[in-house]
């Protein structure tokens, strides 16, 4: 058995590299397979050099290391959008959608995101999103997104004020001109302009 195993080193690479293969299978984070890769580099390398076992070692660990730094981030950005695997709800984060039931800091709206409906509540408790409105998920709390508009600075409440600004009226023009009835020491004007 060992002298068939001498001779046939790359026999054994390769039944490594099927059962890196199918391990791969039930985890799918593709570490498993990157090593596999280098099994099977490994096996060209016993191949071609049947004698020489480091070189062998030395080539699958090579491949794998190069597979695992260069590939592998690669596949697992284009499979699951991001270095790292988001499960359940988190992998919304980031995402963005459009309101399309207006969003109240006192009640939840709703958001379209990725062809699904998501209940939302504003990131913070001053905005109200209307419909339409593009729309970030910075955090999920339970099922329902928290949200901000898009290209709003965090903080700034840009909604609030068009919408208080349009409901102000427009002072007089005689108010606009006058001064106060008092200077900024909080003492009444004394000589009023003429």
């Amino acid at each position: 058995m060992m002298d068939w195993l001498r001779e046939n080193v790359w026999a054994a690479w390769l039944g490594i590299a099927v059962v890196l293969g199918l391990a791969e299978l039930a985890t799918l984070d593709f570490t498993l397979l990157m090593l596999a890769a280098g099994a099977l580099a490994a096996t060209g390398a016993a191949a071609l050099f049947p004698g020489l076992l480091w070189l062998q070692i030395v080539v699958g660990l090579l491949t794998a290391a190069a597979m695992l730094g260069a590939i592998r981030p690669l596949l697992v950005r284009k499979i699951h959008h991001g270095v790292e695997m988001k499960t359940g709800s988190q992998h919304v984060i980031g995402r963005t959608g459009v309101v399309v039931k207006e969003i109240h800091p006192d009640s939840v709206g709703s958001i379209k995101l990725g062809g699904e409906l998501w209940t939302a509540r504003p990131f913070d408790d001053l905005t109200a999103i209307p419909p339409g409105t593009r729309v970030e998920v910075m955090q999920v709390d339970g099922a329902t997104a928290v949200v901000y508009p898009v290209g709003l600075p965090l903080g700034h409440h840009e909604h609030e004020a068009i919408q208080h600004e349009a409901t102000q009226p427009e002072p007089a023009q005689h108010e606009r001109t006058q001064p106060d009835a008092q200077a900024t020491d909080g003492k009444p004007d004394s000589d009023p302009p003429r």
